[in-house]
């Protein structure tokens, strides 16, 4: 018997998810006669949009995050399990959770986001962190910091190098946003700190396979964009495929770039639980939804956010942001709480509001329908909304102060090792089958 028949007066709604889509609709579900389960791998939800503040220093991990059990604390008919989903029957309504405990759901909300893709060369992550969890941030945050202490230390000009190279793979948002911080960290601020090192010793490089960066974005922008990088002393280099990473560097058909900091920002892929919907995948292994945002033949399960391909009136697949999820999240609160009794489903629509990117103190560049600014006004747009979004009172106070101290004194303040220094793991044979000097042995 199809969920939409039924007489129970308390179904219950299982939401795979903790991010903007699933968060958006389990609240927007407040107050009504659904029992509702939110299920996440991780016990807080997390603004990604500021996770590169994290990883380059300017902001605590508390900042950005709040406990998921705190958020529906005074929501009665929501409950919070920590777990990973591993399958979803969609013909039994069940969805299996990696300990082995199997729920059942009346609805399912499917909104589980992504996770780096290495497009087959999953051997690179351990060289080429991605940014997708606070541990990520930590992790690169953590890399960033030993290796110019390791400079710091090296006598050697050639070998110190590096541990000054930073290599960004990536030129959507999250590698712009990156290239831009650390240019400010290893140019302006931290490197300070480090007597021995000086700013002319650093470089930075963004590699993008693409001829041009912010895809999404506006052709003019784009140019203000790389003006805006280059001035920053970061190497913008278009057209330019990555063949191999290792814990030495990087390779590309255009050559070798030793580096200790080599962050990957260039791709994701759809949560591999979606697979078990056997459902044919699409781009990066999204799924297709209907107007509705449900699966074909399954009016039951949603797919939101991250995790769905829809396609709007004008045939353009909307993109992985996360206003698209917390539009779809409302979306579908909205179906399920109003519109049910009638047999009704509204087709979603999707409403641009724009979209920005940061690229360093004062520099941004935004885009909102006829409007387009580039520079600091575009930076103080994206200030804005990003401290709108982000949960809670607490966290918006405390990340205004963080980047008005930032702003007037280029010191970031969160620049803890917590992790024991590690030496490098050396790779004997590079990608070119030569060694590389880091694996010289030196002189006692």
């Amino acid at each position: 018997m199809d969920a939409d028949s039924r007489t129970d007066k308390k179904r219950h709604i299982v939401i795979v998810g903790a991010g903007f889509g699933g968060l958006t609709a389990a609240q927007a579900l407040k107050d009504t006669d659904y029992d509702i389960t939110i299920i996440d791998r991780t016990n807080h939800l997390l603004f990604q949009p500021l996770l590169y503040q994290v990883a380059t220093a300017s902001l605590s991990p508390g900042d950005i995050a709040m406990p998921v059990r705190a958020v529906f604390r005074n929501q009665a008919n929501a409950s919070v399990i920590l777990g990973e989903v591993v399958a979803v029957d969609k013909h039994r309504r069940t969805v299996t959770l990696a300990d082995g405990e199997i729920l059942t759901f009346d609805y399912l909300i499917m909104a589980p986001g992504t996770r780096h893709s290495y497009f087959g060369h999953a051997e690179w992550e351990i060289n080429a962190p991605g940014l997708k969890t606070l541990a990520d941030a930590l992790k690169i945050r953590e890399r960033i910091l030993l290796s110019l202490e390791k400079a710091d230390r090296e006598n050697d000009p050639q070998k110190r190098k590096k541990y000054l190279n930073f290599v960004i793979v990536g030129g959507g948002p999250t590698g712009v946003e990156l290239a831009g911080a650390i240019s400010e960290i290893v140019k302006r601020t931290v490197i300070r700190d480090y007597k021995r090192v000086q700013p002319t010793d650093t470089s930075i490089t963004l590699i993008e396979a693409l001829p041009h960066i912010l895809s999404a974005f506006d052709p003019g922008l784009r140019s203000e964009a790389i003006k805006m990088l280059n001035g920053m002393g970061v190497e913008v280099q278009l057209d330019t495929m990555v063949t191999s990473v290792d814990n030495h560097g990087v390779e590309t058909k255009s050559g070798y770039i030793e580096s200790a900091n080599v962050i990957w920002a260039a791709g994701n892929e759809a949560s591999p639980v979606l697979k078990s919907l056997n459902v044919t995948g699409g781009k990066a292994g999204r799924l297709p939804v209907e107007r509705d945002l449900t699966l074909k033949g399954f009016p039951s399960i949603f797919v939101i956010g991250d995790a769905a391909i829809f396609t709007d009136d004008s045939g353009s697949e909307l993109p992985a942001l996360a206003p698209v999820a917390m539009q779809q999240g409302r979306h579908v609160a909205k179906l399920l709480r109003d519109h049910l009794k009638e047999g009704i489903r509204p087709v979603f629509q999707y409403k641009n509001k724009g979209k920005m990117a940061t690229i360093g103190r004062a520099k941004g560049v935004a885009e909102m329908g006829r409007f387009k600014f580039a520079g600091f006004f575009a930076w103080v747009l994206w200030s804005f909304v990003h401290i709108f979004f982000l949960i809670g009172f607490r966290n918006r106070f405390r990340v205004m102060a963080e980047w008005g101290w930032y702003y007037f004194t280029f010191r970031g303040s969160f620049r803890l090792i917590t992790g024991l220094p590690r030496n490098d793991s050396p790779v004997p044979v590079s990608p070119r089958g030569k060694k590389h000097p880091a694996n010289e042995k030196r002189n006692p």
